[in-house]
């Protein structure tokens, strides 16, 4: 019987090893990541759909011993294969979709053709949905804490929806700068700008959506916030500015956002959530946005709290012309998000077979 080498943390990553240069399978690994490399319906960059590949070769770069949460790798991470299928219609639906976004506004837009090509979009976006859905729920089922890397935003809505099944009166908090609640933006159903719209209408089990850091908004999105009764919660990124000019520390803030959300929460992570210096491939940048000591202390607030983070996903990571900057910080985002999620799980600390030998 051949037996593994010891794994050394503080090693160089091997090649050819795992997320964050481990070791695990997922069958060993209390954290799975789901990728699903889907960005038909981005309307301004691209790029979000190399994001999983992109983010597994940098997170081989991110040291493991993590000041705030100590050792997450113990517990086993590890992500599974780039889908195939997701890949594929991904393919397919691109094209379809920059057809029916160049028609917008033309007598075109309603033509035949351009109606063909939003249909099958929405018809391909129903299926990465239900893809997510499916393999989310089956590692829930497992006893995973999971994670999607996207892909543009609409890529967790099957993972919202297989999380809120088993967890009624879940919490979201959303980092992003835009609040995603268009409905069918440009007509795409499954719009990376309409999650959260299609979240709140489709799923009751979500009891509560807290976004955080948008600073771009349409009327119609401040309207249905309103209209939501108190379902969607807003801190506007300008409103936690003028906070923080009158003196207010960002802990008294992190414990006002942290009071509104319920015991289970969920995070989604759109990158541009972040100052836009730290993901400046993004497809929709927005000047202003999160520090990355700011995100982590929301998240320790959430932690501190004694609320449980039980799975997220991160979003419009976009490898840009070079690559490394952007797919360095979401691998970091992406480690300090699952970090964070164990710190908050209950009970005694859970390791992985492997890892505790």
């Amino acid at each position: 019987m051949t037996t593994r080498p010891v794994f050394d943390p503080d090693a160089a990553a091997a090649a050819g090893s795992g997320i964050f240069g481990l070791p695990f399978t997922p069958t060993e690994s209390r954290v799975v990541i789901l990728p699903v490399p889907f960005e038909a319906t981005t309307s301004y960059g691209g790029g979000a759909s190399r994001a999983p590949a992109a983010v597994l070769e940098a997170s081989r770069q991110v040291d493991l011993y993590d000041r705030a949460t100590g050792r997450p790798y113990e517990h086993g991470i590890a992500m599974l294969p780039i889908p195939k299928d997701v890949l594929k219609w991904n393919r397919e639906a691109k094209p379809l979709a920059a057809r029916v976004i160049a028609a917008q506004g033309t007598p075109l837009e309603r033509s035949a053709p351009v109606v063909r090509a939003r249909t099958r979009v929405n018809a391909l976006g129903d299926r990465v949905n239900a893809w997510t859905r499916r393999e989310t729920g089956r590692l829930l089922d497992e006893g995973r804490i999971v994670f999607v890397l996207g892909g543009d935003h609409a890529a967790p809505f099957g993972a919202i929806e297989a999380f809120a099944a088993r967890h009624p009166g879940l919490g979201i908090l959303h980092l992003d700068a835009h609040c995603d609640l268009r409905d069918a933006y440009e007509g795409f159903t499954w719009s990376h700008a309409s999650i959260f719209h299609n979240v709140a209408a489709r799923l009751p089990k979500v009891a509560r959506i807290v976004q955080v850091g948008v600073r771009d908004m349409g009327s119609r999105e401040a309207d249905f916030i309103r209209r939501s009764r108190g379902r969607i919660l807003l801190f506007h990124d300008d409103d936690l500015g003028a906070r923080a000019a009158r003196g207010v520390s960002w802990e008294r803030i992190v414990r006002d956002i942290v009071s509104k959300l319920p015991k289970r929460v969920y995070l989604s992570f759109d990158i541009d959530g972040l100052d836009p210096t730290l993901c400046p491939n993004t497809g929709t940048p927005v000047p202003g946005g999160l520090s990355f000591r700011q995100l982590t202390g929301l998240l320790a607030g959430v932690v501190a709290s004694g609320r449980t983070i039980v799975g997220g996903d991160l979003c419009e990571v976009s490898p840009g012309p070079e690559g490394e900057w952007d797919a360095n910080v979401g691998a970091r985002v992406l480690y300090k998000m699952i970090g964070y999620a164990l710190a908050s799980q209950p009970g005694p600390p859970q390791r992985s077979r492997r890892a505790s030998r």
